[in-house]
């Protein structure tokens, strides 16, 4: 299968990737590379904090290929707004040309904001002017924070997302929420009520509201009006149902799809879709569908209810964040974005985290996670992705916490994401787990 992953070896000279043939089951939409010696993998660091936890995620991915005996030769691409600054573009065509030659990408987060140094000096000699310069000394400081938010919307860093989604073909999104013993209590919700949480949710990525159209803000009788359609056909659903069936089948056999279906004509065809893929493809799967609302509720009320969910776009986007608050911290939420055919793209959940880059207090943990998505459903590597995922939890059990999920009074020690990176890639290289090569 192919999900959103980037890596790229600081050796690697600039090469045209050629991926392998990817193999799939009659029925499943998930489909992996052949396992191989050599795999190509796109790195896009993006914005923020990325650059950083993508070069901790890159010692830890060394110390596995080390152990392991197989290489990813990394290369990295340019999205979000660093892309914008250096390409005037979001995501450039020589950063999609690179993504679709790979075996896979790994993306760290894009957009927010940046600081501009260059602007420093000229506060700095403003500092001793009288209090009416003190203007003069804002507008610096507000030409210092570059915003890309407030460019065209074609010149933002998620239209390159977007643009990503698109050109990628990546149509299902698969966000898992596992709560972890270690971090029980860094959620905001009782321990009897998250304690075991599972869930993976499945969304579809590429249609539904977001996308449909006619869309737009017209003038009508004098007054505004905002429009968007809420639109699937068939296909669209038919393929997300597989790619859910799929998933549920390898976990605990049981799918509930969330939709509107009492008030929404769309939502009634996706039920009846979902419901004849399913039936039909994947038997053994257990079935159930739920309204959107009962379903928002639900996931706090009693969450280990759910194994896998799927839903559209829309509803996908907020239970899926609802969802991963279950765990206490988006800093360890994985994800990934995948297709019918070509490289997925996997990424943590969280955003860029502006206020804090540069400053070694991020979290690599989510997007090490991701790694570990990456090397199960794309590179057919599963028992390389249980020895990150394990290698994660070990590290928790040493007490080791970034401050997103330090809690106080826990008794961990605070450590910055150079040294959590490091103690992950020395858990890597020593944990006693057995691999065949």
């Amino acid at each position: 299968m192919k999900l959103p992953i980037a890596i790229l070896a600081l050796t690697t000279p600039a090469l045209a990737f050629t991926p392998s043939p990817r193999i799939s089951t009659p029925t499943s939409s998930l489909n992996a590379v052949s396992k191989k010696d050599t795999y190509q993998i796109t790195l896009l660091p993006g914005d923020g904090i990325g650059p950083e936890i993508m070069s901790s995620c890159k010692d830890v991915l060394g110390a596995l290929q080390k152990r392991c005996g197989f290489t990813l030769e990394m290369k990295e691409a340019l999205i979000g707004g660093v892309a914008i600054d250096e390409a005037g573009d979001p995501f450039p065509d020589e950063s999609l040309e690179q993504c679709l030659k790979s075996d896979s990408v790994l993306l760290s987060c894009i957009g927010g904001y940046k600081v501009n140094y260059n602007t420093l000096p000229y506060i700095a000699a403003l500092l001793p002017l009288p209090i009416y310069s003190l203007i003069n000394i804002h507008t610096l400081i507000c030409y210092m924070i570059v915003q890309w938010d407030s460019n065209p919307r074609e010149l933002r860093p998620e239209t390159g997302l977007l643009k990503m989604r698109k050109s990628m073909g990546l149509f299902a999104n698969l966000r898992p929420a596992k709560v972890l013993s270690q971090l029980i209590d860094a959620s905001t919700l009782k321990r009897e009520v998250v304690e075991g949480v599972d869930v993976m949710v499945v969304r579809e990525l590429t249609g539904d509201v977001y996308f449909g159209t006619p869309k737009g803000i017209d003038v009508v009788d004098g007054k505004r009006v905002g429009y968007n359609n809420m639109i699937y056909d068939e296909t669209e659903i038919e393929r997300i149902a597989r790619v859910a069936g799929d998933v549920a089948s390898k976990r605990g056999g049981k799918l509930c799809s969330v939709d509107k279906a009492n008030v929404l004509d769309v939502s009634q065809l996706w039920r009846d879709v979902v419901t004849d893929v399913i039936t039909k493809d994947f038997p053994d799967v257990e079935l159930s569908h739920m309204y959107v609302d009962n379903a928002a509720m639900q996931l706090i009320r009693w969450p280990k209810q759910f194994d896998t969910m799927v839903t559209g776009n829309i509803f996908g986007d907020i239970l899926s964040d609802e969802a991963s608050m279950l765990v206490g911290s988006l800093g360890m939420l994985p994800s990934a974005s995948i297709g019918e055919s070509g490289p997925g793209v996997f990424e943590p959940c969280h955003g860029s985290a502006p206020d804090i880059a540069g400053q070694d207090k991020a979290n690599p943990l989510a997007l090490i996670l991701s790694a570990a998505m990456m090397l199960r459903y794309d590179l057919d590597r599963a028992e390389e992705a249980d020895i990150l995922e394990k290698a994660v939890e070990a590290v928790l059990d040493q007490g080791l916490r970034t401050a997103d999920i330090k809690q106080e009074g826990d008794g961990c020690k605070l450590v910055g994401c150079i040294e959590m990176g490091k103690a992950v890639a020395d858990i890597v290289a020593t944990i006693d787990m057995e691999v065949k090569v």
